[in-house]
């Protein structure tokens, strides 16, 4: 029975490990593109070869290899005495240094690429603040308050989770645009002030808290406000944690909508500022994958800081009342 347990848990395992191992290869080339050598030839070479758009795909970055060949020959030339031969490799050590972090160079000298980092940033530490500081004021309220109606309206908060974003595109720019927030930054802010998942998860973790502590509370001649504040946020806490992280990185990663609503270059986010590289035709595939490298390292850091949390998320939205 024990052999059988470890045979399953070892090939639970190996299936996991696979599957990691597929979600993280297209992430990983995307890493190696940003870093492949462009159009280059050593002494080796007939002509010169295209790394990046190379078929079969070159899974790592041909410069790290390409830099030890040539330091190698470097030395071997010094050693026979060939000072042109070493001149000539140490040239090529230059160029495929200059040519693997060439993208990183144009991305930050000749585009807005730092304006758009601050941008989404910005963006996304306030949204966030607001949704955690609304939502748990919501989930307070149907957690713990009786009125006409409560579980209707929970339902309903609910039931737009299952409304596709695309769906609501239309009435929410008209919105936008009668209120003129068109082309700025709270175009991308008010509507997204709510977040019903972030109602749910608050709601489900406030509703462990016992309610004699908010009984006790109101004995001692507590405000609503002062109860909210000195006795149901600290407790809520770890949720409110969970639910920044979770809002954070989805306002980080908004594609479609900063698009649709911002027409100005000083004003995009970091993923609509990407794809006007690609509108402008001034990228090249290289320059494009070393703008993905350079919108995913913050998140890749985040995740790895917070990873505990995403997790226990998880779990918490799985509560049942």
């Amino acid at each position: 029975m024990k052999q059988n347990q470890k045979l399953g848990k070892f090939l639970i395992y190996v299936t996991l490990i696979f599957m990691a191992v597929v979600s993280l290869l297209p992430l990983y080339w995307v890493f190696a593109t940003s870093l492949q050598l462009p159009s280059y030839q050593n002494e080796t070479m007939e002509e010169p070869i295209n790394y990046v758009e190379s078929t079969p795909p070159k899974l790592y970055p041909v410069g790290v290899n390409e830099y030890f060949h040539q330091w190698k020959m470097r030395e071997a030339a010094e050693d026979a005495g060939n000072e042109a031969q070493a001149v000539y490799h140490d040239q090529k050590m230059d160029e495929v240094v200059t040519k693997t972090f060439e993208g990183f160079v144009i991305l930050f000298e000749r585009t807005k690429i730092m304006k758009w980092l601050l941008n989404s940033l910005y963006i996304s530490i306030v949204t966030t603040v607001a949704i955690v500081l609304i939502d748990t004021m919501s989930g307070y309220v149907l957690a713990k308050k009786k009125f006409p109606g409560k579980m209707i309206i929970f339902w309903a908060i609910i039931s737009t989770m299952m409304i596709p974003e695309q769906v609501t595109l239309v009435p929410t720019f008209m919105m936008v645009q009668k209120l003129q927030l068109f082309d700025t930054h709270w175009a991308l802010i008010f509507p997204s002030l709510a977040l019903a998942f972030g109602v749910f998860l608050m709601r489900q973790f406030l509703l462990a808290i016992p309610d004699e502590l908010i009984e006790a509370a109101k004995i001692d001649g507590a405000s609503e406000w002062k109860i909210f504040w000195t006795v149901i946020v600290p407790l809520a806490k770890p949720a409110m944690a969970v639910l920044s992280i979770f809002t954070f990185v989805l306002m980080w990663n908004s594609f479609l909508w900063p698009i649709i609503v911002l027409n100005d270059e000083n004003l995009l986010t970091l993923p609509a500022g990407l794809k006007t590289l690609q509108d402008a035709n001034l990228a090249s595939f290289k320059l494009l994958m070393t703008g993905a490298t350079v919108a995913a390292i913050p998140m890749i850091v985040f995740f790895l800081l917070f990873q505990r949390y995403f997790v226990k998320g998880l779990s918490m939205g799985g509560v049942k009342q």
